[in-house]
């Protein structure tokens, strides 16, 4: 790869270069730019640039640490499904929003309007959080706990 950062590099290479300083930033947010360089074979200097870029077109939206859960007490993550009890008022995630135990509120099709990633202390706690998820939000539950988990937070690239 060229070290330059000429228009030619527009084309597929930027492409792949691009896609592989993403990939290298989703594994390890806090790479410097002098290790990116050496990575993708360009300039610290054109990786620089080719990041800002990358940034200001929205593919990179943002750098964030990645807290172990376990060691922050929270051993249990489930998957809660919950269906609004009335079709009508299906405002469950701005309800929902000020509980931290909740991770991620996925909208998805199929028999449930959405699924919550939730991690809590103990079980008791996730029945305390089950029940202030169904009288806060004026819905029905369907929980899955997770036993185990093989990987997660994949980038996607």
């Amino acid at each position: 790869m060229s070290s330059s950062n000429s228009p030619a590099e527009a084309g597929a290479a930027g492409v792949d270069v691009d896609r592989a300083l993403m990939a290298a930033l989703a594994r390890d947010g806090r790479a410097s730019y002098t290790e990116l360089a050496e990575r993708v074979g360009l300039s610290v200097s054109a990786v620089h640039q080719r990041v800002r870029r990358l940034e200001q077109r929205g593919l990179i939206t943002g750098y964030r640490a990645t807290l172990d859960a376990r060691q922050l007490g929270l051993p249990l993550t489930a998957f809660v499904s919950i269906t609004p009890t009335d079709a009508q008022t299906d405002d469950a995630p701005a309800l929902l929003a000020h509980l931290d135990a909740i991770e991620e509120c996925h909208a998805v099709a199929g028999l449930e309007s959405y699924i919550l990633k939730v991690r809590v202390a103990s079980p008791d706690a996730l029945e305390a959080l089950l029940k202030d998820i169904r009288a806060t939000a004026n819905v029905t539950t369907r929980t899955t706990v997770v036993l185990s988990t093989s990987f997660e937070a994949r980038p996607p690239i």
